[in-house]
């Protein structure tokens, strides 16, 4: 009759050092190492000692830029000791990388716990970091779950390197001390990433993001310098929820503030979910214990279907280059080099799927020394991460853009419009030169000017929410159907005739501008890049005079709603701020409307006639 073996005993009886667990390793295995910052660092580098006496060894890991360099020594072996197995799913053009491309296995983070434990690809052994036995016999994985758990779970033989300054995190992260063969106590500070530096294209993006998040959103923000800028941006939300590949300090600031409670997820409420972390020793100390934390293996964290569970579900990630069709790459970094960026596509087809909610993309418009575009014309020479038919939302310093359901042409619009005025040109003609510009569209003044994010405000009428905001060259059609939407005596008012038709070309004039001798707001209804113009709102500058025309437009459900007074007293700011003197505006004397909302502004006003126009106009330095 067999005895059973009491954990406490199992644990003393296989306590090991580093050099006697890794001797046990046969030729030919295929050897896991645990992922991200949970990297068992001393497992490690005996095992990189060890390397000459092995034969055909296959390391299966996350992409690393590697604590200790076990590709070099691969590479020095030609494969003979060591072979590298990195999951990976971007582009890998870093010098390091790109060396060492031929050991990258592309994949989606989700689907590499189901290649173990299916033994599709079998784990002869992992090597893992955890937490000190509890009094029960669990050990927990920490701050690296993700696809570490499904290792271990499936593997013939698992050594452990049990370390004191693994955190004990609370949900799926735990495993037992039955379910490992053998034990290396080795305290070290686990790995971590410094603080990141502020950068002001960071914080641009981080703004405009802001205005597209909503107070009981759910977030996922993948790692680096601009989704930390974001978190930073949120500080005035309410009741953001957390369901993230990643747990990073700035999660932790946020939650420390209250921001973060996860009351309003719809799924796990009251929970952050994430399956592993990156950042500092407070992040660590932070994440040991606490009920409000619940780590999950990938295959539950990157379920899209999961994802999409969550109330106003947001994915935040970043792109390292976007092509004007809107395919997308992404790069490791510095900052990401403990994590793969895996996840990406997980959860942008997730969130989207989401009630309410949202996929964005985060794009600085150049490289960090400013010289080259990260929007590009068409991505030939990389790896796409992104399909084009995945991307949604894309956010660069210069705006916010939503390519959902858009054509080829339409993308390539409103890309060009949020890359670095620089470039814009230069993308525009070879846009025309690839057939993804029909042959109509023109070179207007606009694509060198940046979008007055500042200049957006919203409003509640009648309990609508109602955007007003600079007009965008990705406006035309609409702006073209407010214009067919209105009636004969509103288009008389607004042309001074008769008009039946309104050519792309014409209402280009209206919507390129460059928003400070020619601008033009529009207010909005409805989803963002899919909402319906009500009201157009103009001012064109006259040079010899410096005075600028205005003009207005509102669509007849929307009349008498304030919009026009919203619009003329933006208008106005906008144009003495950029010194502007004054408004003018020509009316038919029937149009008591315009009449009245001009004489609204607060500065002396002129009247004066021309045939049978009334001319108005004001003067900035003659306030009323």
């Amino acid at each position: 009759m067999a005895v059973s073996t009491y954990w406490a005993d199992k644990y003393v009886e296989n306590k090991k050092s580093a050099r006697d667990a890794i001797s046990l390793i046969k030729p030919g295995k295929r050897v896991f190492i645990g992922s991200s910052c949970g990297e068992p660092q001393h497992l490690v580098r005996v095992l990189s000692e060890y390397s000459d006496n092995f034969t055909d060894i296959e390391i299966v890991r996350l992409l690393t830029l590697e604590t200790t360099p076990l590709t070099l020594i691969a590479n020095k072996t030609k494969s003979q000791s060591l072979n590298i197995r990195s999951f990976y799913l971007g582009s890998a053009k870093t010098q390091g990388l790109a060396r060492n491309m031929r050991f990258i296995t592309p994949i989606n983070l989700s689907a590499i716990p189901r290649l173990f434990k299916s033994r599709l690809l079998p784990i002869h052994v992992a090597l893992i970091q955890v937490s000190p036995p509890d009094d029960f016999g669990w050990m927990s994985l920490g701050v690296s779950v993700d696809i570490t758990h499904a290792a271990a779970s499936s593997a013939d033989f698992v050594i452990a390197q049990v370390n004191p300054r693994m955190p004990r995190a609370l949900g799926r992260s735990f495993i037992h001390v039955n379910d490992v063969d053998v034990f290396v106590e080795k305290e070290e500070e686990l790995l971590t990433i410094g603080e990141l530096p502020d950068l002001e294209s960071a914080n641009k993006i981080a703004g405009h993001i802001s205005r597209l998040v909503s107070d009981g959103s759910t977030l996922q923000m993948s790692l680096g310098v601009t989704p930390g800028a974001v978190l930073l941006a949120f500080s005035d939300k309410n009741d953001l929820g957390i369901h993230t590949q990643y747990l990073t300090d700035s999660v932790m600031h946020l939650f420390s503030k209250g921001v973060i409670t996860n009351r309003k997820k719809g799924f796990n409420e009251g929970k952050i979910v994430a399956s592993s972390a990156i950042g500092s020793r407070n992040l660590y100390d932070f994440m040991h214990d606490n009920p409000a934390i619940e780590f999950h293996p990938s295959d539950y964290v990157n379920d899209s279907g999961i994802i999409a569970k969550h109330s106003r579900m947001v994915s935040l990630n970043v792109a390292m280059t976007m092509d004007l069709t809107g395919q997308v790459a992404a790069d490791a970094l510095p900052y990401n080099h403990f994590s793969g960026v895996t996840g990406m596509v997980d959860f942008m087809r997730g969130a989207s799927q989401a009630d309410g909610g949202k996929s964005i993309l985060m794009i600085t418009s150049t490289t960090s020394n400013g010289k080259k575009s990260r929007i590009v014309p068409l991505l030939t020479d990389t790896a796409i991460v992104v399909p084009r038919g995945d991307v949604h939302y894309v956010v660069s310093e210069y705006g916010a853009v939503n390519l959902f359901g858009k054509s080829i042409q339409e993308r390539a619009m409103a890309l060009i419009s949020i890359a670095h005025p620089d470039f814009r040109e230069q993308l525009f003609h070879n846009a025309k030169r690839l057939g993804l510009l029909g042959a109509e569209r023109t070179l207007k003044e606009s694509i060198h000017g940046v979008y007055p994010a500042k200049l957006e405000e919203t409003f509640e009428i009648d309990g609508e929410s109602v955007t007003v905001r600079p007009a965008k060259p990705v406006d035309v059609r609409r702006i073209q159907e407010h214009f067919y939407g209105l009636n004969k005596n509103d288009i008389a008012s607004r042309f001074f005739h008769e008009k039946t038709r309104f050519v792309s070309d014409e209402i280009g004039d209206v919507s390129q501008v460059d928003y400070v001798k020619d601008l033009t707001m529009v207010a909005i209804v409805g989803e963002f890049g899919f909402g319906r113009v009500v009201a157009v709102g103009e001012y064109l500058l006259d040079p010899g005079k410096n005075m600028a025309e205005v003009a207005f437009s509102v669509s007849g459900d929307y009349q008498g709603k304030r919009l026009g007074k919203i619009l003329l007293r933006k208008l106005s700011e906008t144009a003495m701020e950029n010194g502007i003197g004054g408004l003018y505006a020509y009316t038919s004397p029937g149009n008591q409307g315009m009449i009245k909302l001009f004489n609204s502004l607060p500065y002396r006003i002129r009247t004066n006639f021309e045939e049978d126009m009334v001319v108005l106009s004001c003067r900035f330095d003659e306030p009323r």
